[in-house]
């Protein structure tokens, strides 16, 4: 028998992407304290066992769909652009930060209870399985293949260019690619010891 709404029916990863979206812009909205099976449901239109039967409450579905939202970087195969990577890597973040997962994030470490309740679960579920820190893929592919020394990829020096577009944005500035490779050539590189060669053009 067809259906009578005359709605397609979506199929299994539509219906699993539907409530992924469906969480971002819940927690955003009620905070993670007040998500409920009930609520993310209802906004991604399924019924609420349908999500039972992927995960089992409603923390899980939010890590999960911020681990599918977050991107991961690629350096440039045979480490032959260790610049152009890095501000690939920041332009993804800027991208990233702007996008509903990016949101969802903000919206969960600027909540006290929020940030008490899931933080060291999506560090440890989302952004360490993701590379850790944006631009930290890339430096350690460098670092591996000899480009600069490994023991000048510290904590800190991984942290640079993300605490610098994250004050950017903070400060309601959204970074121009002009900005994210002045982070690169000005703070990044001279950490490592590097200074920057711009492409002929630059």
């Amino acid at each position: 028998m067809g259906d009578r709404s005359g709605r397609t029916r979506r199929s299994a990863d539509e219906v699993a992407d539907a409530i992924r979206a469906a969480v971002l812009e819940e927690v955003v909205e009620v905070g993670v304290g007040r998500l409920t099976m009930e609520g993310i449901g209802r906004r991604a239109a399924t019924a609420r066992t349908t999500l039972y039967r992927r995960w089992s409450d409603p923390i899980d579905i939010l890590l999960d769909a911020l681990y599918h939202a977050h991107p991961v970087e690629e350096p440039t195969p045979g480490a032959g652009d260790l610049r152009g990577d890095l501000i690939r890597s920041l332009q993804l973040m800027r991208a990233w930060m702007l996008s509903p997962a990016g949101r969802a994030v903000a919206a969960i470490l600027t909540d006290p209870l929020g940030a008490a309740q899931v933080s060291d679960a999506l560090f440890e579920k989302v952004f360490a399985r993701r590379g850790g820190t944006f631009t930290n893929t890339v430096l350690q592919y460098y670092a591996d293949r000899g480009h600069f020394p490994a023991a000048l990829l510290t904590p800190v020096v991984a942290d640079i260019g993300e605490a610098l577009v994250t004050k950017r944005l903070l400060d309601g500035t959204q970074p121009s690619d002009e900005d994210l490779a002045d982070i690169v050539d000005q703070a990044i590189l001279p950490a490592i010891g590097l200074r920057a060669h711009h492409p002929q053009g630059d």
